[in-house]
């Protein structure tokens, strides 16, 4: 234990992700949260949010993104958490898709201190934002993010870029401009949770992929000093993976809504560790000292090539949780390092040729608003 807490003192948790509820009335096929959504129907109560906000100022915590699902499904409590995480002079930002975001209940989160909003859309045009987001949206989603940017509030807006998306990324773009947008994010869908499920029918061709790229880029150099873009490339495709969460456990902690405690948001598919609850131990002792939060944390586990590689504190191994669903195994080099001895599990994905849009119901689609849980 004294070595965890060494470990756990060279590292500092900057940034909490607060998921209220994983109830959403979205069915994206990419969404990461977990396929078990019936284990997580017990939602931690208001009181203990707030002392996991409290535990998290304590800590030096600086950022709490409220999300979910869909946080706005909890309004009273979302409004309540925010005024209390804003008394801890905790920076606030809430995770949305947007469709709940009433004008009365966005003058309260902003009267409650609420800093920043992230909405999400699935696409530019009305037709495939809602094909893929599973139901009618998109329309109210534009006019809450119009209501959002007339607002004194800093304002996101964020795709998740896929097979059935991704020729449209130029679109997306003029969108953002059309609403105002200052900041935009563009991920290509990292496969965790449903994506992982719904992986054959949404992974990208390295053609659309680069065709992306090269948009993307042309309308940062445009748009300098008007808006921002960040562009979250796809590891399937990249000689390097990511430094997921900037290491495993080195700066971020994910509680969920039954109250587990994770170093990112998709770690509870690494069914080999066994996550600790903030009702049974306090977010400092899980951070400091949890097995599982000691796990991967460093350079003393990794394996080879790892272990000998320059880059083993740039890219901290990889993606633990991309390691477990590809191998089995989170202990491995990921697999999307070209130098990785499982990169087979990554080329075994990759489309290298450019191919037709196909409908997902034709090519493993796995229709996920059969298995979510009813909203209320």
């Amino acid at each position: 234990m004294i070595v965890d807490a060494i470990k756990a003192v060279e590292c500092r948790p900057l940034s909490l992700l607060a998921e209220l509820t994983y109830r959403c009335n979205l069915q994206c096929p990419y969404c990461y949260n977990p396929l078990d959504l019936g284990s997580y129907a017990r939602e931690l109560d208001v009181e203990t949010w707030a002392r996991v906000l409290d535990e998290a100022a304590a800590m030096g915590i600086v950022h709490v993104h409220f999300s979910g699902g869909e946080p706005t499904l909890r309004p009273r409590e979302l409004c309540a958490l925010v005024s209390h995480a804003r008394s801890k002079e905790l920076y606030t930002n809430l995770i949305t898709q947007g469709t709940f975001l009433t004008d009365a209940l966005l003058d309260e989160l902003l009267s409650a201190g609420l800093d920043h909003v992230q909405i999400s859309v699935q696409a530019a045009h009305a037709a495939l934002a809602d094909y893929i987001a599973g139901t009618r949206v998109h329309e109210k989603k534009a006019e809450v993010l119009r209501r959002v940017a007339s607002r004194d509030v800093a304002l996101t807006l964020n795709c998740v870029l896929h097979r059935h998306n991704i020729d449209e990324v130029a679109d997306i773009i003029a969108f953002a401009e059309t609403i105002g947008v200052k900041r935009l994010e563009l991920a290509n869908t990292q496969f965790y949770g449903w994506a992982f499920k719904n992986r054959f029918a949404i992974v990208p061709s390295r053609a659309q992929v680069e065709r992306a790229r090269t948009t993307i880029d042309l309308a940062r150099e445009r748009l300098r000093g008007r808006m921002e873009i960040t562009h979250v490339l796809a590891d399937y495709y990249e000689l390097f993976p990511k430094p997921c969460m900037n290491g495993w456990a080195r700066q971020f902690l994910t509680v969920a809504p039954d109250g587990r405690v994770f170093p990112c948001p998709a770690a509870a598919a690494i069914t080999s560790l066994h996550f600790d609850a903030v009702t049974d131990a306090s977010l400092e002792w899980i951070w400091s000292h949890s097995e599982a939060f000691n796990a991967y944390r460093g350079t003393s586990w990794m394996p080879e090539p790892c272990r000998s590689c320059a880059r083993r504190e740039v890219d901290w191994g990889g993606c633990r949780c991309q390691a477990f669903l590809l191998t089995g195994d989170a202990a491995v080099t990921d697999p999307a390092c070209s130098l990785s001895p499982r990169r087979d599990a990554i080329e075994a994905l990759r489309v290298e040729d450019e191919h037709p849009a196909v409908d997902p119901r034709e090519n493993g689609f796995v229709p996920r608003r059969f298995q979510r849980q009813p909203v209320p």
